[in-house]
């Protein structure tokens, strides 16, 4: 056993022998050497990454010899307070060591006197070179105060927020550069990795997804490295606010954004985040007033924007669960196509009627060519409940068709489509996507889908994964967090299964409803991206969560010759269609994850 904890402590830290020694005792030594492996391609996944963030000499060479039209000075903001001398050493070469010249570095120092030489070594930099400016400060006014402190000496165009033991990438300050240079932007935000000793060991790289309005609200994502106009934080009410100590950072993002025009993600990674004891990046409960305040900072936002809701606590520290007021109680017509398969229309309908919280709904069913005399019986019995209509579409199968149908006699300001083959699961179901559908900004809302099984089956679909659209985290074990957390808040994508999906009637009116050029796949997908096209936002929330018996009710796309030629002929005209969207990719998808897999590894 000391071979195998020298072993995991030599290679990763973060690998202790638990882990392996619980393997080892519970599934025996073969499961222990597969443990082994698994970690060994981690670190080889890990130094590949890390060897694409590095510079070659002609690079750097070209970045420091790139003369820009119109360039600014970025003025970089850095609080120090008791700073251990290695990581401020290190930080400052960091600095030092960007491509692009334009910058002073604003240090301002609440150090006590025990920790005297974070003055001596700051004063010794800003003496050898004039863009490093030091004010030490009488007393320590915490990390709001000091970066106010820094911020007064700031005479830059730009301001870069950099924590005090963190690191800078070479290129962080130039590749922003490009982007201003490029246009229009006025808050740029990039990818981070977090290290423990260096950035070769970095560990947990964080690609992130472009701005996404309720991705922010929920957690924090874009933290590091973020650089602002000078303006815009005029225009946000000025600098930090120490009342939100622990989280100011995710107060002053959170005000920046609901003034920013042109919000631009570079996904690089720039930043670099240590991980050390007592540091947030190592564990949030080494620090927990940083979730209290971090709630405080989004509801101090609804506010602001006048979203009548609160931030609750969610399943990850420090990200948070939205639960939004219904401004009204709206009818939701509720959308089931169905071809016999009485037992799963039974079971639908029942976990509806027994489960369901919400008052005001109607349930539609859209009967497509049924030829078994039970299934015509069971809609007899339906047909007595005023809740419930029974309507006829006799054509030829084409789900897009069918509901359009069904959307034509709905009375219900909400339209819900509803897979025939699912059930229920939480009672606040409907409450929980209609938070979202009521808001004028939002064109569709996504449900939680689980496989029989208890394995997830949908949470949001990625654009352009699996060659055109792929569902996020699909197959992942239910109560697992995801991605940085992705499966336990709600979030915005690209598109959401129509199994169950929310869409204001009128917005589903408005683009036509579903095209029924797509009659069998891709119509959900196409209606979102068309949806997304018209200026709306698209959210998936994992609060309304349902069993998905997934194609029971027409069985694979392929396995049958007809089917598989209908697949192939809609995938045709989908790659036609939406060419230029899956050429440029999924704005909430870092083109850094794989294309391959629907796991978030990295590609």
């Amino acid at each position: 056993m000391n071979a195998i904890r020298t072993f995991l402590k030599k290679h990763d830290r973060l690998w202790q022998s638990l882990r392996f020694v619980k393997h080892w005792i519970t599934d025996g030594r073969q499961e222990a050497v597969r443990v082994i492996n698994e970690h060994k391609e981690e670190l080889r996944i890990r130094e590949e990454l890390y060897r694409k963030t590095l510079l070659t000499e002609e690079e750097k060479t070209s970045q420091q010899n790139t003369t820009f039209p119109d360039p600014v000075q970025f003025s970089i903001l850095v609080p120090l307070y008791n700073t251990p001398e290695t990581y401020l050493i290190q930080m400052l070469d960091s600095v030092k060591n960007q491509t692009y010249p334009n910058w002073e570095l604003c240090l301002a120092d609440g150090s006590d006197e025990a920790h005297a030489y974070v003055q001596r070594i700051c004063q010794d930099e800003a003496a050898k070179d004039p863009r490093i400016r030091y004010q030490k400060l009488k007393t320590n006014e915490g990390i709001s105060g000091n970066t106010n402190r820094c911020i007064r000496m700031a005479t830059g165009d730009w301001y870069a927020l950099f924590d005090h033991d963190d690191l800078l990438h070479p290129s962080a300050l130039f590749e922003m550069m490009k982007v201003i240079s490029a246009g229009p932007a006025d808050l740029i935000y990039t990818d981070e990795n977090t290290f423990s000793e260096t950035p070769k060991d970095a560990f947990n790289p964080h690609f992130k997804p472009d701005y996404a309005p309720d991705n922010l609200r929920a957690n924090n994502y874009i933290c590091h490295f973020t650089a602002f106009r000078k303006e815009l934080l005029e225009k946000a009410g000025g600098g930090f606010r120490p009342e939100f100590d622990g989280s100011q950072d995710h107060d002053l993002i959170l005000r920046l954004t609901e003034q920013a025009e042109h919000i631009v993600h570079i996904p690089k990674i720039l930043y670099y985040w240590r991980a050390h004891k007592g540091s947030t990046a190592e564990a949030i409960q080494a620090k927990p007033y940083v979730i209290e305040a971090g709630k405080k900072a989004v509801q101090a936002h609804l506010d602001r924007l006048n979203l009548k809701g609160t931030a609750e606590d969610g399943p990850v520290p420090s990200m948070y669960r939205l639960k939004y007021e219904l401004t009204s109680t709206p009818l939701v017509s509720i959308l089931i196509p169905n071809k016999d398969h009485r037992d799963d229309l039974k079971r639908c309908i029942d976990s509806i009627k027994t489960k369901t919280t919400y008052p005001n709904y109607e349930i539609i069913v859209i009967e497509n060519n049924s030829t078994e005399p039970e299934t015509f019986a069971y809609y007899e019995t339906l047909k007595q409940d005023p809740k419930i209509k029974v309507i006829t579409y006799d054509k030829p199968f084409n789900y897009s068709a069918v509901n359009n149908v069904g959307a034509g006699a709905a009375e219900g300001e909400q339209l819900l489509l509803l897979n025939n083959d699912t059930e229920v699961l939480s009672p606040d179901w409907i409450q929980e996507m209609l938070m979202y559908a009521q808001r004028e900004d939002v064109g569709a809302v996504g449900a939680k889908l689980y496989y029989p099984d208890g394995t997830i089956q949908h949470a949001g679909i990625g654009i352009g994964i699996k060659m055109l659209a792929g569902h996020w985290h699909k197959n992942f074990p239910k109560d697992h967090p995801g991605y940085f957390g992705r499966l336990t808040y709600a979030q915005n994508v690209s598109a959401v299964t129509a199994a169950c999906m929310m869409v204001p009637a009128k917005v589903y009116k408005a683009l036509g409803g579903l095209d029924e050029s797509f009659s069998v796949v891709f119509n959900d997908v196409d209606l979102c991206l068309r949806i997304r096209e018209a200026g709306y936002l698209i959210v998936w929330t994992p609060w309304a969560e349902l069993t998905h018996y997934e194609s029971k009710s027409r069985g694979s796309d392929e396995d049958t010759p007809e089917k598989k030629a209908f697949f192939v002929k809609e995938t045709n005209r989908f790659q036609r269609k939406w060419n230029k969207t899956l050429t440029e990719g999924d704005p909430y998808y870092n083109p850094n994850l794989t294309r391959e897999k629907e796991d978030f590894s990295p590609r």
